[in-house]
């Protein structure tokens, strides 16, 4: 990696408890527009949220069922319906993409997006699970160790503001799995999904985001450091 790749470090927060969708929302666009106007630093932000849907730009009504009756929402991120809930790690990242972050060179979207993949698997093989891409499939999947199954671990949507990314991914470590009934994740019905601890059950949130911190500068070059 060379000099002018390496943004040295970016912050990197979470917060504790459960915090409400509508209010990660209003973070994440205040935040992308300060960073846009050079006012406010690059942020990575981990989260969990309450049990809720939420619909991408291309979501189909069709694909909701919600027999749980969870509150959704239109996140304005691309992709489809997608499940968030306790147990599910969210990785919100807010950066400048007109500059170069480690592997994604400035203003390349489809890069930048394969970057979040690959700090997926990168991030879940610290961990002893082996994931991977698809093609024609945004996410990340692997083989359920219950179904001998490929199914989805890890989800991925993103907005693009003036060249200011927000929205991020999302990892199931211990969710209620049933809770996905509710929709046709991302609008694939061949495929379930599966969860860390489906693979080990002494797997812990904490875990996760020691691997993700671990798994970032490999992809996008910045060090984490603690907001």
């Amino acid at each position: 990696m060379t000099r002018n790749e390496i943004c040295e470090e970016i912050l990197w927060k979470s917060s504790p408890g459960l915090i409400p969708y509508p209010e990660a929302l209003t973070f994440m666009e205040e935040r992308a527009r300060a960073i846009h106007q050079g006012i406010a630093e690059p942020l990575v932000w981990l989260v969990e949220h309450p049990p809720v849907f939420t619909a991408g730009t291309s979501a189909k009504d069709a694909d909701l069922y919600n027999p749980h009756g969870y509150p959704t929402y239109s996140a304005g991120r691309g992709g489809q319906w997608t499940y968030h809930g306790p147990g599910q790690r969210l990785g919100y990242v807010m950066m400048d993409l007109t500059k170069p972050n480690g592997t994604v060179p400035p203003r390349d979207l489809r890069a930048f997006v394969a970057g979040l993949e690959g700090w997926m698997t990168d991030a879940l093989a610290r961990l002893g699970v082996t994931a991977f891409t698809r093609e024609g499939r945004i996410g990340v999947w692997t083989i359920d160790p219950l179904t001998g199954l490929e199914a989805k671990i890890g989800a991925l949507g993103i907005r693009v503001s003036r060249w200011v990314s927000w929205h991020g991914v999302s990892i199931n470590v211990s969710p209620d799995l049933t809770d996905f009934d509710g929709i046709v994740p991302c609008g694939i019905r061949e495929f379930g999904v599966t969860s860390l601890q489906r693979f080990d059950s002494s797997l812990t949130m904490a875990d996760l985001d020691n691997a993700l911190a671990a798994a970032w500068p490999g992809r996008f070059g910045s060090i984490p450091r603690a907001a």
